[in-house]
């Protein structure tokens, strides 16, 4: 492991057999955490090229188990990753709509990584969320509900889960290579048929420059597509939060917002990208003759509660006590803050 640090610390190419030697060193034990650490620094210094990019991706997709679906769902089986945002809750809305819409959505979903907020760290804020289901319980809120958001198990990819939480450590975030295998080796693990990405671009985003965004892009969808998914991406500004809520339990509030076809002003901006993205890959999926159709059909399962009342069985399917879930969808908007509680002392801050 030493010779294959200084040679990526000298700008040498990595041969296929030396990354997988590294990603075997992680998921063994045998890499120290100074050692793994070191070759992310020298990757984020370095880079890699497009095959050591996939190389890496492979091996560590290839670090633990695959999951498999049912043959009927062939096709169907689809997932969404964004780069982070502030106030990005658009996974809490856009899995359960694609899903009401015909899609079976296993979004496996992060935390929070630098000033990003997590998925994950806004859904465990309702009362008796689980993140952590195992394979076999995915298939089963898949089969009943069509979608489930959950974290990254331990059998699933776990050389990331390290690599995750020590890029988060060493200032290596925002890595192209490292993001690009990061996020991808999670989805060739999943058994995905189509993805979408939204790239973000802008001074809250981890790529300030829409240039260095579309670098990203084209890293997924090259990597993507020779993993065997169909991978579409698109570039959306981040330069100030999505909606009025910055927060886990408020998010999740303000996406309630948007399944019911409300909010503010700003939530207009969450409709269209979710619209977008779902628009996407409802025709991936071969669900819609065009991504403009889907996006009709995603915007009509908002309209009509469709996509509300799957919101609402899979907290069910996620441990949520039914009368939690039920007030949480149905109830009041003084009915909602009580079941994820309040903050004792609350200040609203305006912008210019």
């Amino acid at each position: 492991l030493p010779a294959l640090i200084c040679k990526k610390r000298d700008g040498q190419r990595l041969e296929d057999q030396e990354i997988q030697s590294f990603v075997w060193g992680i998921t063994s034990g045998t890499a120290q955490e100074a050692q793994i650490g070191a070759m992310l620094m020298a990757v984020r210094l370095r880079g890699m090229d497009a095959g050591e990019t996939l190389a890496l991706t492979r091996a560590m997709a290839a670090s633990g188990q695959a999951l498999e679906w049912p043959r009927s769902w062939h096709g169907r089986v689809a997932d969404k990753h964004s780069t982070g945002g502030v106030g990005d809750k658009v996974s809490l809305v856009l899995a359960p709509a694609l899903a009401a819409c015909g899609c079976k959505v296993p979004m496996i979903s992060g935390r929070g990584l630098g000033h990003t907020g997590g998925t994950l760290d806004k859904l465990e804020s309702i009362p008796g969320f689980r993140v952590t289901l195992t394979p076999e319980e995915m298939l089963a809120a898949l089969e009943r509900v069509g979608c489930c958001i959950v974290g990254q198990s331990e059998e699933l990819a776990p050389a990331d889960r390290v690599l995750y939480g020590l890029r988060d450590v060493t200032a290596t975030v925002d890595s192209l290579p490292l993001i690009t295998a990061s996020i991808l080796s999670k989805k060739a693990a999943e058994g995905l048929s189509a993805l979408v990405l939204d790239v973000k671009f802008g001074q809250a985003a981890l790529f300030p420059t829409l240039e260095a965004a579309r670098e990203l892009a084209h890293s997924l969808v090259w990597v993507g597509q020779r993993l065997g998914i169909r991978v579409a991406a698109i570039l959306s500004r981040m330069e100030q939060p999505l909606g009025h809520c910055v927060g886990n339990s408020l998010e999740v509030l303000e996406a309630i917002e948007c399944l019911h076809g409300g909010g503010p002003e700003d939530l207009r901006q969450l409709v269209t990208l979710v619209t977008t993205l779902g628009g996407l890959l409802l025709w991936q999926c071969g669900l819609a003759g065009a991504a403009t159709e889907g996006q009709g059909l995603l915007a009509q399962s908002l309209d009509n509660g469709s996509a509300l009342g799957t919101f609402e069985a899979m907290l069910g399917a996620q441990g949520v006590p039914p009368n939690i879930a039920h007030s949480l969808c149905h109830g009041d908007p003084p009915e909602r803050r009580r079941v994820l509680g309040e903050a004792s002392v609350t200040e609203e801050l305006l912008a210019p």
